[in-house]
């Protein structure tokens, strides 16, 4: 097994994996918090670093059928979310390449006021 490298994120606020502290998201990525998952709050992110995607697989979800991958944490494999691969209704082609990330499988860490 090879050296796992992982990417440190500069900013100051970043999402990071509850469980092993990982650098997961910068909140400048974040592009919407009126998101649900499996776990309650879920939050759209532009890019998210240090994650592993899963195999794509055709899911029902709240706003309809969609192709998704779950993410894993890099380094200790917890699923935080799922990247969309491809939406079937036209109004939700613009989650195509984006991040979920459910915000009980991460924590803030930085400078954060009133967020």
């Amino acid at each position: 097994m090879g050296q796992l490298y992982l990417q440190y994120l500069g900013g100051n606020r970043i999402y990071m994996c509850r469980t092993c502290e990982t650098h997961i998201a910068d909140h400048n990525e974040l592009i919407s918090k009126a998101f649900q998952g499996k776990h309650g709050r879920a939050f759209l992110f532009n890019n998210v670093a240090n994650v592993i995607c899963g195999q794509g697989e055709q899911r029902i979800l709240l706003t309809g059928l969609h192709t998704v991958a779950d993410i894993y944490c890099s380094s200790c494999q917890t699923v935080i979310g799922w990247k969309y691969e491809h939406a079937f209704e036209e109004s939700q082609q613009y989650k195509v390449g984006k991040f979920i990330i459910e915000r009980a499988l991460v924590f803030k860490s930085g400078d954060w006021v009133d967020n």
